[in-house]
C-alpha cells in the first residue's frame, strides 16, 4: 500500500512549503487539498453561484474537473476545468471565500473522494485542515503544525508578497482570525489535531529546521 504523511494545521504555520519539500526529498508526491477547495472556489465566483446556496454549489461541484499535477521542479500546478489557475486561486477574493465553502458539508465530501483516489495510486504527502483527522485517519505518519498568531501573519504578508499583491497587515490580520475561527468551528472536519499526530511548534524555526524535524520522525 502507498505511504501517506498528512500534515495539518491553522493557516500561516507553514503545512504548504513544509509538505512540498518534504514530499520532494523523500520522492513522494505532493498533494495540496487546499489548493482544491480554492479552484472550486473560483469556479464558483466564476459562474456568479450564490455561495450561501449549498445544494447550488453541491450540483455545480459535480459538474467541475480538478486536477493537480506536480512538475520536475517540485511545485504544482491546478487545473480548473483544463485551465491553469496555479496562480489565479491565490488571489484574495479566493481567499476570502475558501473557508464558507470549505464548510459545506456536500463540498467536502465530494473531495474527499478526489482526495482519497489519490492517495491509492501514490505514496503521498498531503496538508490541511482535517487530513489525519478525517481523510486519511489511518495515515503511515502525521503531523500537526502550529505558530504563533504574529509569526503567522509575517509568513502570510510574505506569502502575498511573493504573489505581487498589495495588501495591509490589519487585512491579513483580519482574515486569519476570520480563517481560524470558519476552521476550527465548522461541523464537518474542524481543525484539530488527530490524537497521534506529532505536534510541532514552527513559530522559532525556519524552513529547514522544520524539514529536518518532520523527516527525522518519518526516517
Amino acid at each position: 500500500m502507498p505511504k501517506i504523511i498528512t500534515i495539518d494545521g491553522p493557516a500561516g504555520s507553514g503545512k504548504s512549503t513544509i509538505a512540498r519539500e518534504v514530499a520532494k526529498r523523500l520522492g513522494f508526491t505532493y498533494l495540496d487539498t487546499g489548493a482544491m477547495y480554492r479552484a472550486f472556489t473560483l469556479k464558483a465566483i466564476r459562474t456568479n453561484a450564490d455561495l450561501e446556496n449549498s445544494r447550488q454549489l453541491i450540483e455545480l461541484i459535480k459538474k467541475t474537473k480538478i486536477d493537480i499535477i506536480a512538475q520536475t521542479d517540485g511545485s504544482l500546478k491546478v487545473f480548473l476545468d483544463k485551465e491553469d489557475v496555479s496562480l489565479e486561486i491565490r488571489k484574495p477574493i479566493v481567499t476570502q471565500k475558501v473557508s464558507s465553502i470549505a464548510r459545506i458539508p456536500g463540498i467536502r465530501a465530494q473531495m474527499v473522494k478526489l482526495q482519497r483516489q489519490f492517495g491509492k495510486k501514490n505514496d503521498i504527502v498531503v496538508e490541511g485542515r482535517d487530513i489525519g483527522t478525517v481523510v486519511f485517519p489511518k495515515a503511515y505518519k502525521k503531523f500537526y503544525l502550529d505558530a504563533d498568531f504574529s509569526e503567522r501573519i509575517k509568513r502570510r504578508m510574505g506569502d502575498f508578497k511573493a504573489l505581487g499583491q498589495d495588501i495591509t497587515i490589519k487585512e491579513v490580520e483580519d482574515d486569519l482570525k476570520k480563517r481560524d475561527n470558519a476552521d476550527m468551528t465548522r461541523k464537518v472536519g474542524p481543525l484539530k489535531q488527530a490524537k497521534d499526530a506529532i505536534y510541532l511548534d514552527t513559530t522559532a524555526l525556519n524552513i529547514e529546521q522544520t524539514i529536518e524535524k518532520v523527516i527525522s520522525h518519518i526516517k
